[in-house]
């Protein structure tokens, strides 16, 4: 998935996985799944996408700090 935010590309294709959380099982409306990625200039993004019922009904990409992305790697 690629999408752009503030002028810059994330690419999901093009970037390194850092990690991987799944929540629920498969087929479950309400699971998801999150993972954080870092791009080849460093900036890090966190892909999520889930069930219909879930947080992330449509995947999406959200932007993170380090900080933010070292809190979501230790929870």
């Amino acid at each position: 998935m690629k999408k752009i935010i503030c002028k810059v590309e994330y690419d999901t294709d093009a970037s390194q996985i850092l990690g991987t959380k799944a929540f629920g099982v498969f087929g479950d409306p309400t699971g998801y799944e999150e993972i954080l990625y870092r791009t080849q200039d460093g900036k890090l993004f966190l892909y999520c996408n889930g069930g219909s019922e879930s947080l992330y009904p449509q995947e999406t990409i959200k932007r993170m700090s380090a900080a933010k992305a070292d809190e979501w790697q230790k929870a």
